[in-house]
């Protein structure tokens, strides 16, 4: 596996990372005899960079926090094999069993669910921790001042900020230096490129891509299926049954691509992410080995600048927004 530069603050990571919240949450009933075998084998493929969240888990055993005690089962026999990153500012509330979400970047509050992060995962340092969504009650130069804090005490290396606009991000690099800046970025997901995009690269933030499958409809294998509520995706306009049957023809599309490279759907989904920029990690998220494996082999497809100008212009058919 190769490595990246991620942003210019000295953090080098694997070139594809791990998203690990669906092993816990959001894509069916949790796996975690399957989770953990997945994260071994990821050591073996020299996928090392690993995401998560304090917030992750409300629907598997254990509930919120759930997410860092799985990673914790391999961390702790390989914690320096792995470059590890969590988040906070997602605060999980479950009253009577309704799951909400509410957001708290306070200072009080970085602080607290860092020390919380820490035990769960079972170690002294995060390597890379994340403000998952900005507070609009808590400037967002408090809430990276707090992280910055904790770099200095040494628990924290490197500092990042997630789904954030390039004003905060501007404003928050200008606090305590951002490392990297998290965001949806897909064939079918293309907000980030107009204004963020430009800014990371501007200051030096690296960018790391989650659901760069298309919360995995880009693979071709959600076809013709329905979603319990279960499912994160059953309440996700894309995947209506209406705008189902309209996005079947972006998946067409790839499909082609990746027939004329005898590859898979997804691993085209995933080649065009990997061609955006030496400076972009994207995180696939899996709980099982084959699907792993099959992102892994994604960073051996080369698009030709003609396949990647038929890629590019599949965004503006997406029927659906995201939320």
């Amino acid at each position: 596996m190769e490595t990246r530069a991620l942003g210019s603050q000295g953090l080098t990571v694997s070139a594809q990372g791990l998203g690990c919240m669906g092993m816990s949450q959001s894509y069916g009933e949790a796996d975690e005899a399957g989770s953990v075998a997945t994260l071994r084998r990821a050591l073996e493929l020299g996928v090392t960079f690993w995401d998560t969240a304090n917030v992750y888990g409300d629907s598997g055993p254990g509930g919120f926090g759930a997410n860092e005690r799985l990673l914790s089962q391999v961390l702790a026999d390989r914690r320096d094999e792995v470059t590890v990153a969590t988040k906070m500012g997602i605060e999980g509330i479950a009253p009577e069993g309704a799951v909400r979400f509410r957001l708290d970047g306070s200072p009080d509050n970085v602080r607290r669910r860092c020390e919380e992060s820490l035990e769960r995962l079972g170690t002294d340092r995060i390597d890379l921790y994340y403000l998952h969504r900005v507070d609009p009650e808590t400037p967002i130069e408090e809430t990276i001042g707090a992280m910055g804090e904790l770099v200095a005490a040494g628990k924290v290396r490197y500092v990042g900020v997630s789904e954030v606009t390039a004003d905060q991000l501007e404003r928050a690099h200008a606090t305590h230096p951002v490392t990297a800046v998290q965001s949806e970025w897909s064939l079918w997901t293309r907000d980030l490129e107009a204004e963020v995009v430009p800014t990371a690269r501007r200051l030096g933030v690296g960018l790391v891509p989650f659901s760069p499958l298309g919360r995995g409809f880009l693979t071709g294998a959600l076809s013709g299926r329905s979603f319990d509520g279960g499912d994160s995706r059953s309440r996700m306009p894309r995947f209506t049954d209406e705008n189902l049957a309209v996005n079947e023809a972006i998946v067409a599309e790839v499909t082609a691509v990746a027939e004329a490279h005898g590859v898979r759907p997804g691993q085209v989904a995933l080649a065009w992410v990997h061609a955006q920029g030496e400076d972009v990690v994207p995180i696939p998220g899996t709980k099982r080995i084959e699907y792993l494996e099959q992102n892994v082999a994604a960073l051996d497809v080369r698009l030709t600048d003609d396949e990647l100008a038929r890629l590019d212009g599949l965004a503006a058919k997406v029927a659906g927004g995201r939320y």
